[in-house]
């Protein structure tokens, strides 16, 4: 299955915790898993993905979705609930890593 790369993730997060602090960057992550889940699963589902990124204007086709979801899928139930969901977005930021030292990673890196 051959992905489409048109979509470039650019890594904010960094800045994101330099300005909100570790709480206020967690509090962003948890309301981006809301914007995402079903509300009625309290879940990332493949359902409320696609709805969400048609609702967002993006086109991503239901194997880039899928991906998605297996990436971040640590308990094999085929859905994120929100700590699948805050580890996912730790591991897609590169960056976060490299700030091992910093005394906000380190608390942020503690979901």
């Amino acid at each position: 299955m051959e992905l489409d790369h048109s979509f470039y993730f650019e890594d904010c997060f960094p800045s994101m915790i330099a300005r909100l602090g570790a709480e206020g960057f967690i509090g962003e992550l948890c309301d981006g898993f809301r914007l995402l889940m079903d509300v009625n699963m309290g879940l990332i589902t493949f359902e409320s993905l696609k709805v969400s990124t048609y609702l967002l204007g993006l086109e991503v086709r239901d194997d880039e979705l899928l991906c998605m979801l297996m990436e971040g899928d640590l308990d094999g139930d085929g859905a994120l609930n929100q700590m699948e969901f805050c580890i996912l977005m730790f591991r897609l930021s590169p960056c976060l890593m490299d700030m091992q030292g910093d005394e906000d990673a380190v608390h942020a890196s503690a979901i």
